[in-house]
């Protein structure tokens, strides 16, 4: 397992879509991922596609940990999970302005319109295809995971730039502080 560099706005890798990955089981594929759990455990943070540590790859690792979540969320923890080559599927056109960072935007964050409804179809490393039907937080985490996939980061979605700005000049971007609450926190399958 290795720490990656992590690309930053600006860098060709992130501006165009990745290619999809032929074979999920490939033993480059697990050390992908392993190298992105890694990377991301580093920085603290809850997710990274491929795209970030400059493979054009459609996939991307994510977890939900209990220190994101607010008092009185009932959500449980989800352990790192392998996304690749996934589709999304919005189950309607609700949709929630959300507080977002970026690693590949440091010490930068800003306010993205999400859809509150999603199911996602992806492979595991084991080549098996499965399907998580979400909503809120970790609808939102995943939508901004496959914008990565995209070649989209989160400031090309903001509609009001006065809601982006730096950490140093808008205040702590910290969790709990960041403006969730305990409703956005709900289990991953929803009827």
């Amino acid at each position: 397992m290795t720490i990656r560099k992590i690309a930053r706005m600006g860098h060709e890798v992130l501006q165009k879509p990745s290619a999809p990955i032929d074979d999920p089981t490939a033993p480059e594929i697990a050390a992908l991922a392993r190298d992105l759990i890694e990377t991301c455990e580093d920085i603290g943070g809850n997710g990274i596609a491929a795209p970030q540590v400059y493979e054009p790859k459609r996939m991307f690792v994510f977890r939900v940990r209990r220190g994101v979540m607010p008092a009185g969320a009932t959500m449980q923890e989800i352990p790192w999970t392998v996304v690749i080559n996934p589709t999304l599927s919005f189950l309607d056109q609700e949709q929630k302005l959300y507080w977002e960072r970026c690693l590949s935007l440091p010490g930068l964050y800003g306010q993205v319109p999400r859809f509150t409804k999603l199911r996602m179809e992806a492979y595991g490393l084991d080549g098996e295809k499965y399907t998580m039907t979400t909503a809120y937080f970790l609808a939102r985490l995943l939508q901004h995971e496959y914008d990565h996939l995209d070649g989209i980061l989160y400031p090309m979605r903001m509609q009001d730039m006065a809601n982006f700005g730096f950490v140093s000049e808008r205040g702590p971007a910290t969790y709990p502080t960041f403006p969730f609450d305990a409703t956005d926190f709900v289990d991953p399958e929803i009827a």
